[in-house]
């Protein structure tokens, strides 16, 4: 039986093929294919996000003008820090009434979805797959770790610095920049000014999109790897065995404790370059 168990149990890459796989609408073909869905990916962005607006509520419903607690403290503190990063960067105080928020916004939603690859890697994708009743499910929990969530995140800030830049400079003058800067306002310069703009935009997009994403990947396949090093203590001697499991635990604890830095560092890096960014589009040439 042991044997038997031995021969139909996943190997290492098949293993880590699986939990990279998403459950998805369809079959995707092709790199790049619009029409596939990760449901997964999906389905845990709208619940974590109404999550992270359900607890900030909570904070702003229970708030006391006396001697707060700790979950207020933090809040209060965490909204603090964000306020005064917004007044640093963005300097109307019109704009700030709407950008504050969002920037909040963004780094609790960033954050608890970072936060989900703290969970034992196994845990959801075994729950679902006992739901359904397919051994062979797929399910990934990790929404940062997926390219199209981190992109869509990444191109709705775009679209707040196009709306802000169109809002603050005007049609005309947005337009009038896009076409003068970076190198002077000369006719012959239009085409080079108007291709420069559009490759920073590009580049902006891309790059916080693909920082978060790159960052967020990469820990989630360390996670497999350390829960692989546990799942190997079966099939191996007794002492390497059990130095296999002693490693999983230590390993774990150790990555866990370093990626909660890195879930929060990343966090704060998307909202402060949101800021930045907006920040940008409220700044002329």
């Amino acid at each position: 039986m042991a044997t038997e168990g031995h021969a139909n149990a996943p190997s290492a890459g098949e293993y880590i093929i699986h939990h990279l796989h998403h459950a998805q609408n369809q079959p995707q073909h092709g790199v790049v294919d619009f029409s596939v869905i990760n449901l997964d990916s999906v389905t845990f962005t709208i619940l974590i996000g109404a999550l992270g607006c359900f607890l900030l509520w909570l904070a702003a419903r229970s708030a006391t003008s006396g001697r707060p607690g700790r979950f207020q403290a933090a809040v209060e503190m965490l909204v603090e820090m964000v306020d005064n990063q917004a007044k640093g960067i963005v300097h109307n105080a019109n704009s700030r009434k709407l950008v504050a928020p969002l920037a909040l916004t963004v780094f609790v939603w960033i954050f608890l979805l970072n936060a989900m690859d703290l969970l034992p890697v196994d845990l959801l994708p075994w729950i679902w797959q006992t739901v359904t009743g397919n051994p062979h499910a797929y399910l990934r929990v990790v929404p940062t770790a997926d390219l199209s969530i981190t992109m869509g995140l990444s191109l709705g800030v775009l679209i707040v610095c196009l709306v802000y830049n169109v809002k603050i400079k005007g049609a005309g003058g947005w337009v009038h920049e896009l076409f003068s800067a970076p190198f002077g306002d000369k006719w012959f310069l239009y085409p080079v000014n108007f291709a420069m703009q559009i490759i920073e935009f590009v580049a902006k997009t891309v790059s916080h999109g693909m920082r978060l994403f790159g960052n967020m990947y990469a820990g989630e396949l360390i996670f497999l790897l350390i829960a692989l090093m546990g799942g190997a203590f079966a099939s191996v001697g007794l002492a390497t065995g059990i130095a296999l499991f002693v490693g999983h635990i230590i390993a774990g604890f150790v990555w866990a404790a370093f990626h909660l830095i890195i879930i929060t560092l990343q966090a704060f890096v998307f909202m402060m370059l949101t800021l930045v960014y907006i920040g940008q589009a409220h700044d002329a040439h």
